[in-house]
């Protein structure tokens, strides 16, 4: 969907498509509601808040809308004493899974499982026989903590390679010739939707509810309501 017709849809849904009251909508008002509402409307589909009940990747229609948001990102750690430590990606939205090739001085390398665990249980998970790391098993513990993913080795082995899989935040649009609103400068191109049109039309009415928050029309706040929550 282009950001023209993006606009004009925000517009109609609260009747202000060529209005002259004092209630015109400035592009970056629409832009700012637009942005919070997509972020809003992948929330809801990864943690399961719709109509469905059904969070990330729990059905094939999931699958297919949250897919272009899915990353690969190969990340060079840095070794400490009992575990490998690197920074979240910056686009970081939700955790899928992590991938490690780990070796010791007399094995060659092997792919790990990796078991995302509570950073308050590490200590309990270390020193247990039985859900410790182990280069034999093939298996070892994540953590993420300020915005940092440990992964444990307890000394006994090397990580090699490590794969965050993760789900990005949704790309922002921006409207050419429209003020950004963190900076205070004009946007110089545009930047659309990069979810499917019909996605597209569902965030257009979740803006529009937020907008009609905002001015304080409750007739087109209720009605874009119930269009979220049934389309969700």
């Amino acid at each position: 969907m282009n950001n023209n017709l993006l606009q004009i849809k925000i517009k109609q849904r609260l009747n202000k498509l060529d209005s002259l009251d004092y209630d015109n909508l400035a592009c970056w008002q629409i832009a700012e509601a637009f942005n919070k509402a997509q972020i809003e409307w992948t929330r809801r589909q990864i943690y399961g808040y719709n109509l469905r009940k059904e969070g990330a990747e729990q059905s094939s229609g999931l699958v297919d809308d949250l897919q272009r948001l899915m990353k690969h990102e190969a990340l060079l750690m840095n070794e400490k004493t009992i575990y490998y430590d690197v920074d979240i990606p910056s686009d970081y939205l939700h955790y899928v899974r992590i991938d490690v090739f780990a070796k010791t001085e007399c094995c060659p390398e092997r792919r790990m499982t990796v078991y995302e665990v509570e950073e308050s249980n590490i200590s309990i998970i270390l020193d247990s026989d039985d859900k410790k790391p182990s280069f034999e098993w093939g298996e070892t513990v994540s953590t993420i903590m300020d915005n940092r993913v440990k992964v444990y080795t307890n000394g006994d082995f090397k990580i090699n390679e490590c794969h965050l899989i993760y789900f990005r935040k949704p790309r922002e649009v921006q409207f050419n010739g429209c003020i950004d609103i963190n900076t205070g400068t004009v946007f110089t191109a545009d930047q659309t939707c990069e979810y499917n049109d019909d996605i597209a039309e569902i965030i257009c009415d979740n803006a529009a509810m937020i907008l009609a928050g905002d001015i304080e029309s409750i007739t087109q706040y209720q009605r874009e309501q119930q269009s979220v929550q049934t389309n969700s």
